[in-house]
């Protein structure tokens, strides 16, 4: 919000320090909790830890560094000229506190959250790329709820980087080659030769691939026919090919159609099958290099990544990259593709949002991509991980036996569920308005939970805490919204125009200006940290914020400039929740 003037204090202090030949160092500024006054504060006890390390270099004897924190502040505040829309400093234990005079912050909140709308907590560009894998399906597999936080995390991720001025590729990895394929194939071939899928294409691609586990528990003598139909697949026959590309269509479809559902997209989609050919290619240079040890026949192609690093201590451990029958792994194809991605976009950091169990395999990757000589690219790349999603009495997802709870099941039983509660709460509404209003609800409800909680703990998924209108969940948040929108769509006239407030201010005002004015800075930090809880927890707070404001204030009641200031206040409200949940990829409803 002070940006401007923070950096020009910034620049002041620094100018300070050198005038009193004191060490310089980063300033850094933090909001200080409202009591009575907004404020930034700063410390200098780095720059008094490195002050105290310059004198002892000398030969002197410095005082402890508290001291000295205390001294540079005091310093600083006397030497320090007070700044446009702060009202004063002060010097407190090493810190240097600087007041905003609240009514000037208060408009200068509103006005630029007026002003920017939707680009509101966005930063400026970082001229940084982040490349993001996420999704990373299984053609001729089902889209089960387990693949789901994966979606949502990767995409928010995407959304946040984004906002917070990074130069963001967002990265699909479809695998659509190996055993799984082969299987699914087999079982078409012999008992659902030309049919087709219907609308709902990944329920039909997975329940044939579970038909075909099950026949092959069942009939374990059918695997020779796997064999023999996988040899044909290594061979190329055209038939094979023909048939895999037309289903793997089908899937790539149905995945698709519930990207589309999902409201996410992707700039790149890498496959599975284009890395074949590069990552054989690549094994055979790791062996020409000495860095993959060749155990074939009798054994894998192995890389001994601590054994190569000199560690005594076990930590990478052994990597295979190829299997005794010469195929392919993931080390195969993931080996080839970080390359290729970084040969294609050149990230500042590649990003990689899999599960938490895939964390040692991934250091595996990254080292032996810097044994193979790329160290500096091992060094940048990064793994997201995330816990699975349990469903009430922790239901089991696994494809392999057809166990699932199907994405479009979980998204259908929730537009169910949202459009009972939009019924009650507003029966006035269309059919078509009605069905609207569910889906955001519904899309919300299922996003909300799988971000609301540290990525690396499990989420159980619960409907009765996901479709909550009064607690910490997307419909509450939704409906804030909502709120906001009611009380602007009665305004008769445009807004009025900026003001400083001519009223005092109520605490809830005052709680809700201070909510909103936090955006910015929290984007950066989710961004920073990559944590998209961040964002779900102030959109939470910014919501709770607005309807202790709702009910304690008059706002179109209010007298002329109180209603003035309030209105403003309302749509600048609106318009941080709606680009907070358009972060967190929910859907803002202007009526509910």
């Amino acid at each position: 919000m002070f940006n401007q003037e923070q950096e020009q204090i910034t620049h002041a202090i620094l100018e300070i320090l050198s005038q009193h030949e004191l060490p310089s160092g980063k300033i850094e500024w933090n909001p200080i909790p409202f009591a009575g006054q907004w404020g930034i504060s700063t410390s200098f006890f780095q720059i008094a830890a490195q002050w105290a390390r310059q004198q002892r270099a000398e030969g002197q004897t410095p005082a402890a560094v508290p001291q000295l924190a205390a001294q540079i502040a005091t310093q600083v505040s006397q030497a320090l000229s007070l700044p446009s829309g702060f009202q004063r400093i002060e010097a407190v234990n090493g810190y240097l506190n600087l007041y905003f005079n609240p009514l000037e912050f208060t408009r200068r909140v509103v006005d630029t959250v007026l002003e920017q709308g939707d680009r509101f907590g966005w930063g400026e560009a970082k001229g940084k790329r982040i490349l993001v894998e996420f999704s990373q399906p299984n053609t001729h597999k089902a889209f089960h709820v387990g693949h789901l936080r994966n979606v949502v995390l990767g995409d928010a991720l995407c959304n946040i980087l984004e906002a917070a001025g990074y130069d963001v590729i967002r990265a699909n990895y479809i695998n659509d080659t190996g055993l799984h394929v082969i299987k699914w194939l087999w079982n078409y071939q012999k008992y659902h030769a030309g049919e087709e899928p219907g609308q709902d294409k990944t329920r039909w691609m997975g329940d044939l691939y579970a038909e075909a586990n099950k026949r092959l528990e069942e009939n374990p003598e059918l695997e020779s026919e796997v064999r023999q139909l996988y040899a044909r697949w290594d061979r190329r026959d055209p038939d094979v090919m023909a048939l895999w590309q037309k289903t793997r269509q089908w899937s790539l479809e149905g995945f698709d159609q519930i990207y589309d559902l999902l409201g996410v997209r992707f700039d790149h989609i890498f496959y599975d099958h284009e890395l074949e050919k590069p990552g054989q290619e690549l094994v055979e240079e790791l062996i020409r290099k000495g860095i993959a040890v060749d155990e074939r026949p009798t054994g894998p192609v192995i890389v001994r990544i601590d054994e190569l690093l000199g560690l005594k201590k076990e930590t990478y451990r052994v990597l295979v990259v190829l299997r005794s029958d010469g195929t392919s792994l993931y080390a195969t194809k993931d080996l080839p593709l970080a390359i290729k991605k970084f040969e294609m976009f050149n990230p500042d950091l590649s990003v990689y949002v899999i599960d938490v169990r895939q964390s040692l395999y991934l250091q595996q990757i990254y080292k032996t991509l810097a044994l193979m000589g790329h160290p500096d690219w091992a060094e940048r790349c990064y793994h997201f991980s995330y816990e699975i999603v349990n469903l009430p009495g922790n239901v089991t997802i696994a494809s392999r036996e057809g166990t699932v709870v199907l994405l479009e099941d979980l998204v259908r039983e929730a537009r169910q569920r949202a459009l009972e509660v939009v019924r009650e709460k507003n029966p006035s509404l269309s059919p078509a308005a009605m069905e609207e209003v569910a889906k955001a609800v519904a899309l919300g409800a299922i996003k909300y939970p799988m971000l609301a909680r540290e990525a690396t703990k499990i989420v159980t998924f619960d409907w009765k805490t996901a479709l909550d209108f009064n607690g910490q969940a997307a419909p509450y948040i939704q409906y804030a919204h909502v709120r906001a929108n009611s009380i602007l769509r009665k305004m008769e006239t445009p807004l009025p125009p900026s003001t400083l407030p001519a009223h005092e201010l109520h605490p809830t005002e005052i709680q809700l200006i201070d909510w909103i004015s936090r955006l910015p800075g929290e984007v950066q930090r989710a961004a920073q940290e990559m944590r998209p809880l961040y964002l779900t927890n102030l959109a939470y707070e910014l919501a709770r914020a607005f309807n202790d404001f709702y009910a304690e204030c008059q706002v179109l009641k209010a007298d002329e400039a109180t209603r003035a200031a309030r209105v403003r206040l309302v749509a600048a409200a609106k318009q941080a929740m709606a680009n907070l949940l358009r972060m967190l990829g929910i859907i803002p409803p202007e009526v509910m």
